[in-house]
């Protein structure tokens, strides 16, 4: 049985084995395990039951992260994604006055549209169409992101009215800790120890235990509490509210994190092709769609896939079988939800920070004494960190491209889809300054 799935899996072509896939399902899931806590937290100011919420949440990433290591094969870990989850509750629910059910149908339209369109190839176009030199910039421009994130949750790096960012204290036990498992990271790292992420997640967090660090909220769950949440969305009252333009708001920036979040971590991983094209692409985003129609049936915002997954990757993950382990391990969480704070941000901010460090090296294939590739690189690879947000890195990048290659002449017929997304890009950026 096992030599079947290492056989459907590609063990062999891809140079791995079912220890290095375990560990790094583990390492991802450690490193994107506090959704369980924050997701429901966020959700639950739009009225939402926070027992209900943190089932959902952990039963919709199971699902999502199993389908797409099954029928993708794939490393790819989902959950309901951080930020959208902010837009449903702030903004749909509480600012706009919807109430929870109708918003969770405008999600659920949102995720049939990304099913049609999979399904009608319009968003493999749109992958197709990026230049693959900002395949490298986004890659890059993701792991100035999570390390950003990573330098945060250490305090390393803290908020300044005058400057924007600060340096924290490193007497602060926090970013101390989390400098020691940066070092212990990377020293296990140089020696080329498979497991050197989760290794190092793990020996911080037992040394955070005597230091007082280790702090947590029982959070409620349970298979039962679902009953609150499950199928209740409102399909026919998003319909008759005339929520489009939200339906829009939730497609347009899945559509364009999970495209990001999809090259950096196949790029990552040494899984994209010589001629730029991602092997099973079609499933993969099966998978995405998929999972976010499930998210909104359960009873949780938008399902996506989480940049989080490099950290799987670098600790060695190269097939499906790492977001299984990491699905399993959301699966088991429903009923231990209780114990998933436990691990510290101080254990896996190194890890975020270590796993953006690796992400960099791709950046040398952009062509950067060239201003017509240079700029839109730049642009894709500092925006991503700068305004928190993959998907207008990514905008920027393509209207910079399109806008350039416009001014300078370099117009080509073939490119089209290029231009039509670099629009849709600019119009999305106007009627944010609007709102």
């Amino acid at each position: 049985m096992l030599k079947r799935l290492a056989i459907y899996f590609e063990f062999a072509r891809l140079g791995t084995n079912w220890r290095t896939e375990i560990l790094a399902g583990i390492t991802t899931f450690l490193t994107m395990g506090y959704i369980v806590l924050v997701n429901p937290a966020i959700l639950s100011a739009a009225g939402m039951p926070l027992a209900a919420v943190t089932a959902a949440t952990c039963l919709s990433a199971a699902f999502a992260s199993i389908l797409m290591g099954v029928v993708a094969r794939y490393p790819i870990a989902l959950a309901p994604g951080m930020g959208l989850n902010a837009y449903f509750a702030y903004a749909v629910c509480i600012r706009m006055h919807v109430p929870w059910q109708t918003a969770l149908g405008a999600v659920f339209l949102s995720g049939v549209l990304f099913l049609a369109l999979t399904a009608a190839g319009i968003r493999q176009m749109i992958l197709r169409a990026i230049p693959h030199e900002l395949y490298a910039a986004v890659a890059g421009g993701i792991g100035l992101f999570i390390a950003l994130i990573g330098f945060r949750n250490a305090g390393l790096v803290i908020g300044d009215p005058q400057t924007l960012v600060n340096i924290g204290s490193i007497r602060n036990p926090t970013t101390a800790l989390a400098l020691f498992g940066l070092a212990l990271m990377t020293a296990l790292e140089i020696r080329k120890v498979r497991a050197a992420i989760l290794i190092g997640i793990l020996a911080t967090t037992i040394l955070a235990w005597p230091c007082g660090l280790i702090h947590w909220t029982p959070a409620a769950g349970g298979f039962h509490s679902l009953a609150d949440t499950a199928f209740k969305l409102d399909i026919r009252g998003a319909l008759n509210k005339g929520l489009l333009e939200i339906v829009f708001i939730f497609f347009f920036v899945d559509l364009f994190d999970n495209l990001g979040t999809l090259v950096a971590v196949t790029k990552r991983a040494g899984l994209i092709e010589a001629d730029h094209t991602i092997p099973r692409l079609n499933r993969i985003l099966f998978a995405d769609a998929t999972a976010t129609v499930f998210g909104s049936l359960t009873g949780t915002s938008t399902v996506t896939s989480y940049v989080e997954s490099t950290a799987g990757v670098a600790a060695g993950g190269r097939s499906g079988i790492t977001a299984i382990v990491t699905g399993l391990l959301f699966f088991l969480a429903i009923g231990a939800a209780p114990f998933i704070g436990m691990v510290p941000a101080a254990a896996t901010a190194p890890a975020l920070i270590l796993v953006g460090s690796l992400m960099l090296g791709g950046i040398s294939e952009i062509r950067w004494r060239e201003p017509l590739v240079a700029l839109p690189a730049f642009l894709t690879l500092v925006l991503i960190p700068f305004t928190y947000s993959i998907a207008n890195g990514l905008g920027f990048g393509v209207i910079a491209w399109a806008v350039l290659h416009l001014a300078t002449g370099r117009f080509r017929r073939q490119d089209w889809f290029l231009y039509l997304l670099a629009a849709l890009f600019l119009a999305r950026f106007i009627y944010m300054g609007a709102t």
